[in-house]
C-alpha cells in the first residue's frame, strides 16, 4: 500500500484545533492546528507521550468531542458539520470502538455484549445471531461465546471488544491504547488481529499505543507532540 499518496482516503483532517478551558479560565490548546490523512483500508498507531493529543485526537476522529475549529472528513462524511443527532447515527452505522479497559458488560456473555450493538440496526433474528456468530468467529473466540467477561482472560475480553466493534460492519475501528492493560505476548496477538481484521474486511484501523510492538504491525505510525504531528 502506498500511503503516501493517499488517493483513496479514508480520513482527511484541516487545521484541527481543540481548545479547553482550566477552572481558572486559561485556554490550554490540546490539539495545534492539525493535519492528518489516512488513506482507507491502512492500519495506523497514533503515538506520543501522555498529553499529546492523541486520545483528543481519536474523541474527535469519533465524533466523541466537538473541536473547537477545523475540519474532519471521514469518507463521504464532514463530521465537523454535522448535528449531535447526525453524529449518533453516523457512529451507530460506521464506526466501531475499542477501549484500553474492554467497555463490556459484565452481567452478559461475549454473544449477548457483541449482539447488543447489532439490536440497534434493525436487523431481524437470524441477521442477528449470523453477524455475531460471524464476528467473534473472526476474533477466534466462537467456543467462548457463552462465557462472560469475568470468566475470560484479559486477552479474550479484548477479543470480545474488537468482535463488538465488528459487528456494524464499521468503514473505521477507532482503538483507544487496546493492548494498554495486556502483557507483551498477548498483546502481540491482538495488534496480528487488527491487522488481519485492516486486510480481510477493508476496513480502517486507528488505534493509539504507548507500546513499541505496535511499530511492528501498523502500516504507518504518526507521532503526536504538544497537539501537533511531529
Amino acid at each position: 500500500m502506498d500511503l503516501s499518496s493517499a488517493l483513496n482516503p479514508a480520513i482527511q483532517v484541516t487545521d484541527l484545533w481543540r481548545v479547553f478551558t482550566s477552572e481558572a479560565q486559561v485556554e490550554v490548546p490540546a490539539l495545534r492546528g492539525l493535519n492528518l490523512v489516512i488513506p482507507a483500508g491502512s492500519y495506523i498507531a497514533l503515538k506520543g507521550r501522555s498529553g499529546s493529543g492523541k486520545t483528543t485526537l481519536l474523541n474527535c476522529l469519533g465524533g466523541l468531542d466537538t473541536p473547537t475549529s477545523g475540519k474532519i472528513q471521514i469518507y463521504e462524511h464532514e463530521i465537523t458539520a454535522m448535528s449531535q443527532e447526525q453524529l449518533t447515527q453516523w457512529r451507530r452505522s460506521q464506526v466501531g470502538f475499542v477501549f484500553q479497559s474492554f467497555g463490556l458488560l459484565p452481567t452478559l456473555s461475549a454473544y449477548e455484549n457483541v449482539e447488543l450493538v447489532l439490536r440497534l440496526t434493525g436487523k431481524n433474528r437470524k441477521e442477528l445471531h449470523e453477524r455475531t456468530l460471524f464476528c467473534l468467529e473472526r476474533v477466534g473466540l466462537k467456543k467462548w461465546m457463552q462465557h462472560r467477561p469475568f470468566e475470560m482472560s484479559g486477552g479474550q475480553r479484548q477479543r470480545v471488544g474488537i468482535a463488538r466493534a465488528l459487528a456494524n460492519q464499521p468503514q473505521l475501528i477507532l482503538a483507544d491504547e487496546p493492548t494498554g492493560e495486556l502483557d507483551s505476548q498477548t498483546a502481540r496477538e491482538i495488534f496480528t488481529l487488527f491487522r488481519t481484521i485492516a486486510r480481510d474486511e477493508k476496513v480502517t484501523v486507528l488505534i493509539t499505543s504507548h507500546d513499541v510492538l505496535a511499530d511492528e504491525y501498523v502500516d504507518r505510525y504518526f507521532r503526536l507532540k504538544d497537539g501537533q504531528i511531529e
